[in-house]
């Protein structure tokens, strides 16, 4: 993967959830970036907002990644 999706992903995070996932071993750190990649392709509710505002659907679709990862 490259490291810029992981940066993208990183960025789209708040705060607290971007130390959460610097914490974690950098496999799963690039795993919660592929996450958050395919939540972006694949989520269609993402669509509409995407069309509104694409960092708003960015920092939707990182957070929901990480809720789900953390919940676990």
């Amino acid at each position: 993967m490259p490291a810029d999706e992981l940066t993208r992903f990183l960025a789209a995070l708040s705060p607290a959830s971007r130390e959460k996932v610097r914490s974690q071993a950098p496999e799963r750190q690039e795993q919660l970036a592929a996450a958050w990649e395919a939540e972006l392709a694949e989520d269609t509710d993402l669509d509409t907002l995407s069309e509104l505002s694409p960092a708003a659907a960015a920092d939707e679709a990182a957070e929901r990644v990480v809720r789900e990862f953390f919940e676990e």
